[in-house]
């Protein structure tokens, strides 16, 4: 992908400032990464003389900056499957599958989510950090299955980021859970730390980020197992799964958090069943609402029909 055009800037009145201060405030359509990027790599320009990010620049100073090219992804395009939601120029939508992990890491192949967007989006992706790659601005957790937005453009990608930090938009799950709440709503608000021993776990207690989880119950299922929505107010990492398990009410599948295999449910989950039903957010450059929903996957909806039966079969045993 190659570098775009020089840009050309005229100083206008007023007091002397930093020319990266200067440059953020003329262009704000560039990140501030992409243009330090252009100021690294002495592409900033006054009076054809390369310049720092820290020169005093003045009125009449005439800038001239092009913006490094951009460098492919090392990571390989590979043509996965993708259940797409929504999509357009600056961003798309995905139905994420049960056991496909987000980012590659050191103990991942060539089947993340990251590879397959690289193949469907092709040369349409911005330099995100000047390396051609999907802007991946939230995750989901291996197991579990849902809407996923990812930029495809640097502006998308800082204001999605944004709306993700300040929490302004809408996340809901659905989760099938073990045992039945009694009462019909409610708010975790626990913070959640890295567990002391089993690194690989979450736990809730003092010392912790901060974090909070609004939960209805939608199904009970007699005493075996019932249906929550949960919204999240942060994101922590197993945030939900963590919650829950703190209500005394562990997500089915989720042997990580303390659920177990129950003789009475027939089907034994796979995975854990949460599922990320609905985001709900403005579009990062129209501004308008999107509305972005899930449907729900078929193992959940078999793990769902079970638990039914289930409780039909204990009703009767009861009679």
């Amino acid at each position: 992908m190659s570098a775009p055009e020089s840009e050309i800037h005229l100083v206008p009145d007023g007091s002397p400032r930093r020319a990266d201060k200067e440059l953020a405030a003329a262009f704000p359509a560039h990140s501030r990464t992409a243009l330090q990027r252009a100021f690294d790599a002495g592409l900033v320009f006054r009076a054809g003389v390369p310049i720092g990010r820290d020169t005093s620049v003045h009125a009449g100073d005439q800038l001239e900056f092009a913006l490094p090219a951009v460098r492919p992804a090392e990571l390989r395009a590979v043509d996965l499957p993708l259940d797409i939601l929504f999509e357009d120029r600056h961003l798309l939508a995905v139905n994420k599958a049960a056991g496909m992990i987000v980012h590659p890491g050191a103990a991942t192949g060539e089947d993340t989510l990251v590879h397959a967007l690289l193949a469907h989006c092709a040369d349409t992706l911005s330099g995100i950090g000047g390396v051609q790659r999907p802007g991946i601005v939230h995750r989901l957790d291996k197991d579990t299955t849902g809407v996923m937005v990812v930029a495809k453009t640097d502006a998308a990608h800082r204001a999605l980021a944004d709306q993700f930090a300040q929490r302004t938009l809408t996340k809901e799950y659905v989760a099938l859970v073990t045992g039945v709440p009694p009462l019909l709503s409610g708010v975790i608000d626990r913070a959640i730390s890295r567990h002391p021993t089993h690194r690989h776990r979450m736990t809730v207690g003092e010392g912790g980020k901060p974090a909070r989880t609004a939960w209805e119950r939608v199904e009970a299922h007699g005493s075996i197992g019932a249906l929550l929505r949960c919204r999240i107010f942060t994101g922590r990492t197993h945030q939900i799964r963590v919650h829950l398990k703190s209500l005394g009410h562990p997500i089915l599948g989720d042997a990580l958090y303390g659920w177990k295999p129950d003789p009475r449910l027939k089907v034994i989950p796979a995975r854990v069943m949460l599922h990320a039903e609905h985001l709900l957010l403005t579009h990062p450059v129209t501004g308008r609402e999107l509305d972005l929903r899930a449907p729900i996957p078929d193992d959940f909806a078999a793990v769902r029909k079970a638990l039914g039966a289930a409780a039909r079969r204990e009703a009767r045993d009861r009679q």
